[in-house]
C-alpha cells in the first residue's frame, strides 16, 4: 500500500514538474454557430436612458475580440469590435476571469446574450457586464465568472486577422471607442524618456505626442510584464485599444510588440505663445477630503496650446506675494479641452476615477484651502487670468471657496486678468454675497476633466 500511494506521489510530481505554467489545465472553450444577431451596437447603446439597468429583451449581438490580457495589461475586461476590418463600432464588457484571452483570443469572434446583463455609461463611455450597488447608485460592474459562459460564446470560425484602423492623433473621434487603432509618427514626450512603463502595482499615464505637439495617453498598468521595462526613446507606430474618459483619449497596448518606435524623433521646436482662451474653469476644495483638491484649466480656443512657459501662482491668504507657483512647460491642453492640476494624484484617481493631467506637490496652487488668490500668467509674464484679490485674504468675501467648489459659469470663453464675481458660482461655507453658503464633497459636487 505505502508503495502505491509513493508511486502515485512521484508520477503526479514528474507531471507538475512538466507544466510550464497555469494554462495547462485550462480548456477550450466549446465554440457555436447557432447564434443569429438581431442587434447593433448602436441599437443596444440607445437602450440607455440616464442610467444603468437591466436588459431585458432577448438580444444578440457579435464581436471581433481586439484585447488581450496575455501581458496583464488589461484585467477583467473584453473589447471588441464589430468587424476586423474598418469597424464602425467597439463595445466592453466586464467579466470576472482571469486569463481570458486563452478562452477568447485576440480575433476570435464573439456572440453576447444581452437578456440579465447591465447597460451603464462611466465617463461618457457605454459598458455592458454585471452590477454593483455604491451609495445607492447601480452601476455596470463585472459579470461573475460562473455565469460568464451564459452571456459570452465563442463562434467556431477561425480566429481573423484584426486589421488596426490606421490614424494620426488629430483622427481621433468617438466612434473609434474600444477599438484597434494604429497611431503613426508618435512618439513619447522628451520629459518621460527614461521612465518606465508603469509604476509598480499603479495604473500609470504616459503621453504620446506627433511632431504637431497634437497628445493622447498611453495607459500601463502597474501589473503589466512590461512593467519596468524603459520607454522607447524613437518614433513610429504604436498599436492599442483606443479608451475614452471623460472625453479625454488614451491608448492600452496589449503587449511590447505593439510598438515600433524605429525612427528619429521629431526636433523640439520650443513653442512659445500666449492666448486670451486659457483660463481657470474650477477650483476645488472639498468638504470631505482636502486631499481630493485641484485647479481645472480650460483653453476655449479652437487649436490646442503649447503652456511651455505658463504658469499658474497662487497668493496665499491676503499675501501680495507669490507663495508658490506651477510651471506648466512640457505640456498642452487641447482645444476646447481640459487640464487638470492635483496635489495628491493617488487620492485623485481613488475619487475620481481618473489620472490627473499633473500632479504636483502640497501647499501649491493647486491645493489651496479655499481662501487664496490665483493668477495664470503668460509666457511673457502678463496676467492673463485671476481668481480672487490679491493682498485680501478670501474668508467671507465673495472669492471664498472654501469647503467647496468655484466653476467659471459655461458662457465665459475668455480669460479676465480681474477677478470678476460674476464669471463665476462659487460655493463655500463663509462666503459673502455672490455666493452660496453650500459647502460641496467629492467626488460627487465636483467635474474635473468636464466643463459643464
Amino acid at each position: 500500500m505505502k508503495l502505491k500511494i509513493y508511486i502515485l506521489l512521484v508520477t503526479g510530481i514528474l507531471v507538475l514538474g512538466c507544466v510550464k505554467n497555469s494554462n495547462f489545465d485550462i480548456p477550450s472553450p466549446a465554440c457555436t454557430s447557432e447564434f443569429i444577431t438581431n442587434a447593433t451596437y448602436g441599437e443596444v447603446k440607445g437602450l440607455y436612458v440616464d442610467k444603468t439597468f437591466e436588459i431585458q429583451e432577448d438580444l444578440i449581438i457579435e464581436g471581433y475580440v481586439v484585447s488581450s490580457d496575455e501581458a496583464s495589461n488589461f484585467f477583467s475586461v473584453l473589447h471588441f469590435q464589430d468587424s476586423p476590418t474598418n469597424p464602425v463600432e467597439g463595445f466592453q464588457i466586464e467579466i470576472d476571469v482571469r486569463n481570458s484571452h486563452l478562452f477568447y483570443p485576440v480575433g476570435s469572434k464573439i456572440y453576447i446574450k444581452l437578456k440579465g446583463l447591465f447597460l451603464g455609461k462611466s465617463k461618457g463611455v457605454f459598458k455592458i457586464g454585471g452590477a454593483f450597488t455604491s451609495f445607492g447608485n447601480l452601476s455596470v460592474g463585472r459579470l461573475p465568472a460562473t455565469v460568464v459562459d451564459q452571456h459570452i460564446f465563442r463562434s467556431c470560425d477561425e480566429v481573423y486577422e484584426i486589421v488596426p484602423t490606421q490614424l494620426t492623433t488629430a483622427d481621433l473621434s468617438e466612434k473609434y471607442t474600444n477599438t484597434l487603432v494604429r497611431l503613426n509618427d508618435v512618439e513619447i514626450v522628451a520629459d518621460e524618456l527614461g521612465e518606465v512603463f508603469a509604476r509598480e502595482g499603479e495604473e500609470t499615464q504616459r503621453t504620446l505626442k506627433d511632431c504637431n505637439t497634437n497628445r493622447i495617453g498611453l495607459l500601463n498598468s502597474g501589473f503589466s510584464d512590461f512593467r519596468a521595462q524603459i520607454l522607447p526613446e524613437g518614433r513610429g507606430a504604436i498599436s492599442g485599444v483606443l479608451l475614452r474618459k471623460n472625453m479625454k483619449y488614451h491608448l492600452v497596448i496589449r503587449s511590447i510588440m505593439d510598438i515600433d518606435f524605429s525612427q528619429e524623433r521629431c526636433e523640439e521646436e520650443a513653442e512659445i505663445t500666449t492666448s486670451n482662451q486659457l483660463f481657470i474653469s474650477e477650483l476645488a476644495d472639498p468638504d470631505n477630503n482636502a486631499r481630493a483638491r485641484f485647479i481645472e484649466l480650460y483653453n476655449a480656443a479652437n487649436s490646442n496650446l503649447s503652456l511651455n512657459g505658463w504658469k499658474i501662482i497662487r497668493y496665499t491668504n491676503a499675501s501680495i506675494e507669490p507663495s508658490s507657483e506651477i510651471d506648466l512647460s512640457g505640456h498642452m491642453i487641447e482645444a476646447q479641452g481640459t487640464f487638470v492640476i492635483s496635489p495628491n494624484r493617488t487620492e485623485f484617481e481613488r475619487v475620481y476615477g481618473f489620472t490627473p493631467d499633473l500632479s504636483v506637490g502640497t501647499n501649491s496652487p493647486a491645493d489651496s484651502n479655499g481662501d487664496d488668490n490665483m493668477v495664470i500668467v503668460d509666457p511673457f509674464n502678463k496676467v492673463v487670468d485671476s481668481f480672487g484679490v490679491i493682498g485680501e485674504d478670501g474668508s467671507n468675501t465673495n472669492h471664498e471657496f472654501e469647503d467647496g467648489r468655484a466653476i467659471r459659469k459655461v458662457d465665459v470663453n475668455e480669460a479676465n486678468e480681474h477677478y470678476a464675481v460674476a464669471e463665476w458660482m462659487i460655493c463655500n461655507d463663509t462666503g459673502d454675497e455672490g455666493t452660496i453658503k453650500r459647502p460641496k464633497n467629492a467626488p460627487e459636487d465636483f467635474t474635473p476633466g468636464s466643463r459643464n
